[in-house]
């Protein structure tokens, strides 16, 4: 198992709204890239997955937001698998500005693995390698240091 580590980038000018902070809506982007990011890094890229005909998609968000982003501060996502079965899963993110430290945003997606045509399916039988990479990472935190 590989050691993970945390998304960094720095907020875009586009990302923020007229206060000057980041809309809310760009906090679900900042999601998608960590997720993909983690995924990428565990061995298992969206690209891999989607060749083999599988699909992840999201079933549902949730966020709270703490302390608002700006723009030009950089962020750090820190993500993890949270709840992992073979057919569904759900991931958590811990959003901090990167300078201060300080935690701007918690939230978590929950998702499900299905086929081209969007039916569920298990990938423990079918993807054993895919399946066993999930589990491995199951609750593994992405160390601060």
């Amino acid at each position: 198992m590989k050691e993970i580590r945390p998304y960094e980038r720095k907020v875009n000018y586009y990302e923020t709204d007229k206060m000057g902070i980041v809309h809310h809506s760009n906090y679900i982007r900042m999601l998608e890239e960590s997720r993909c990011d983690f995924l990428e890094q565990a061995g298992v890229s969206y690209f891999r997955i989607e060749e083999l005909g599988l699909m992840i998609p999201v079933l549902n968000v949730e966020s709270k937001f703490i302390k608002p982003l700006k723009f030009g501060d950089t962020f750090t996502v820190y993500t993890s698998v949270t709840k992992f079965n073979g057919v569904r899963l759900e991931m958590s993110y811990r959003i901090l500005n990167s300078e201060t430290n300080v935690l701007c945003c918690e939230a978590k997606s929950s998702h499900c693995f299905t086929d081209e045509n969007l039916k569920p399916i298990s990938i423990k039988l079918k993807y054993p390698d895919i399946y066993k990479v999930f589990l491995d990472y199951l609750n593994y935190e992405i160390s601060m240091t």
